[in-house]
This record gives structure tokens, C-alpha cells and sequence, in this order.
């Protein structure tokens, strides 16, 4: 049963995945830029109306980190610029220790990590070009949990479905009968029913 999944556990497949990524990701915030921004005909800036009020783009820039939070209200003796870098640096090492720490048959993990990986890579491309992330999916849900949600992109939705699918990992790997390669069930000659 593992052999379908074997293209998915090779390190190249999940490199690619992360080039992949980071490149939809500069490519939808480019034009985000280009199409979105504010001109003189329309000094607010452009949004585009996928679904209603519940889907919309809307460019919007973060200056800080997740949801807007600022570094210099942590650490006001280190630049923004500084804080990120040493932060994403930490990330990616972790993200790599993480990844070569699951299991090689660990598909499901190891695609969740190097999602989260091209999420990060992403972000921090736009800090260090631009000084600050480029957002433009706006969501609402009415009335659920907040007024309406923060902007994001796609380096975010990589980040949030990575750590999804590393949560979930256990379950997934039941409902498609996958036993990852020297996990405690595959030693036990279990099958996972």
C-alpha cells in the first residue's frame, strides 16, 4: 500500500513543492500590487468581489508580524528588519530539524512541514523586498469569533494547511490506511482498521 505514496515521501518532491509555493505566492502578491493598489481614478484601491462580502481581494500590507502584532512592542531595541530575519533564520533551522526528525515514510508530516516552510519563505521574501508582507484574501464569516477576519495570502493559507495537516496526520493516515514506515502499528505488523 505505501508504494503509491512513495513520490511523496522523496525530499526532492517536497523542494519543489516549497519553490512551487513561494513562487504562486510572489506571483498572487504581485499582482495583488499591480492590480489592487490605489490609483488616481480610485484612491482606495481596487477590491475584487469573488463571493459576495464572505470572499473579496483587497490589498492590504502588514508591517508587523501574525496579525498585525509589532516586534518593537517585544524587542524595542532590535529593528524590525533584524527581528524578522533572526526569526525566519530560527524558523527555517526548526522547520529542517522537524523535517529530517519524521520518519521517511512520514509523508503527510513532512508535506505539512515544508507547506509551513514555503509560508515562511514567502512572508519573509516580502519583508526583506518590501519591508512589510503583502495581504489580499479578505474573508468574513458574519458573526463568528470576530467582526471580520485579518487579510492574508497564500503563503499564510500554506502555513495554516501545513499544521492542519501535521495535526490531523494520525487521523488521515487511518482513513486512507497508510502504516508510515517504522512507526510503532508497521513494527507490530498492525494494520491501521
Amino acid at each position: 500500500m505505501n508504494e503509491k505514496f512513495r513520490w511523496l515521501q522523496s525530499w526532492k518532491f517536497h523542494l519543489a513543492f516549497i519553490f512551487v509555493s513561494l513562487f504562486v505566492d510572489q506571483a498572487t502578491k504581485i499582482w495583488a500590487v499591480a492590480y489592487l493598489s490605489p490609483t488616481y481614478e480610485n484612491p482606495l484601491g481596487r477590491t475584487v468581489h469573488i463571493i459576495g462580502d464572505l470572499l473579496q481581494f483587497r490589498l492590504a500590507y502588514n508591517y508587523g508580524a501574525a496579525f498585525s502584532s509589532r516586534p518593537q512592542d517585544i524587542l524595542p531595541f532590535l529593528p524590525p528588519t533584524v527581528f524578522f530575519l533572526l526569526i525566519s533564520l530560527v524558523a527555517v533551522f526548526v522547520l529542517v530539524y522537524f523535517y529530517r526528525s519524521a520518519k521517511s515514510g512520514d509523508f503527510l508530516v513532512r508535506t505539512g512541514i515544508a507547506m509551513i516552510m514555503s509560508g515562511a519563505l514567502g512572508n519573509f521574501a516580502d519583508r526583506m523586498r518590501l519591508g512589510k508582507v503583502v495581504d489580499f484574501i479578505d474573508c468574513d464569516f458574519p458573526d463568528f469569533i470576530m467582526s471580520r477576519w485579518p487579510t492574508f495570502n497564500f503563503a499564510d493559507c500554506c502555513v495554516t494547511v501545513g499544521v492542519a495537516i501535521i495535526i490531523l496526520a494520525p487521523i488521515l493516515y487511518k482513513f486512507i490506511r497508510y502504516v508510515p514506515e517504522g512507526s510503532h502499528d508497521e513494527k507490530n505488523g498492525k494494520s491501521p482498521n
